[in-house]
């Protein structure tokens, strides 16, 4: 089934592909097509500069799909925090969901698409609507998230850049004190950036991550974030991304050995 939206300049495309348990969705923020594996009662939500799907339980965004180009950055923007209209009101965190969480959590509200990124387009509030916003820890926010984020835009600035990026909830973390309701602040965060001529590097970052880390130091194979995010993030394998954005990032030195899986102890 196609669905035209002229006014938002986005082609959504749900297909039915061979051996897919779920259709898959095609915007322009996705290379090739989006992600899939979330839950059949996320909700997704398509705009101008980014697609995300939104957990009703966590009432975050399982993942945030968007691309970067050198007319989308700009010069920076104000944060009008605002609820995501397209959400129902037990579905969606508020402004008032993050009173008094900076001081007891340490955290900021953290953008998963960018608001530098898309300060050169008229759409670039959006990225203050709190579907696109989580809980993410201060250090971590204003250390390597940001510094990532400075090497996709300088990346954009010669070639198309698309992301992937979303929360990990692995260990149970202190929730937002302000909130009763269904929610989980994320124990850590995933990123994918890559390109269209195949290349691609992720990254993992805890929430305990040290302002002075260096987000080369955070890089992760593709096939342990899917696991840990438990989702596809590409799903048509010819188009799978093969090769390294490394340097592009600024990553020349070889990417750190992972922890080694836990094993079950001997009684």
């Amino acid at each position: 089934m196609l669905h035209s939206i002229p006014e938002m300049g986005i082609i959504l495309v749900a297909s039915a592909a061979i051996g897919t348990p779920e259709p898959e969705l095609h915007t322009f923020h996705c290379l090739a097509s989006c992600p899939v594996g979330a839950p059949a009662t996320n909700d997704t939500i398509v705009r101008e500069i980014y697609t995300l799907s939104h957990n009703d339980i966590t009432r975050l965004a399982d993942w945030v799909a968007y691309r970067v180009t050198a007319q989308t950055i700009g010069s920076g923007g104000s944060r009008v925090w605002q609820p995501d209209p397209w959400l129902a009101p037990d579905e969606r965190l508020t402004e008032d969901s993050y009173t008094g969480a900076p001081r007891s959590l340490r955290i900021d509200r953290g953008h998963q698409a960018p608001l530098a990124s898309f300060s050169g387009t008229p759409q670039l509030a959006d990225t203050n609507i709190l579907s696109n916003i989580t809980p993410q820890a201060s250090a971590l926010n204003q250390g390597p998230w940001v510094r990532l984020e400075n090497r996709e835009r300088e990346v954009a600035r010669t070639t198309t850049v698309y992301v992937l990026t979303g929360p990990l909830f692995e260990r149970l973390m202190r929730p937002l004190p302000a909130e009763t309701g269904t929610h989980r602040v994320p124990s850590g965060y995933w990123k994918v950036v890559a390109t269209a001529d195949g290349r691609m590097t992720g990254f993992i970052f805890d929430q305990n991550a040290s302002r002075r880390l260096n987000h080369c130091d955070a890089r992760a194979p593709l096939a342990e974030i899917e696991l840990r995010a438990r989702l596809i993030l590409f799903p048509r394998p010819d188009t799978r991304p093969s090769q390294p954005l490394d340097q592009a990032l600024g990553c020349t030195a070889p990417a750190p050995p992972r922890p080694a899986p836990a094993e079950i102890p001997a009684e």
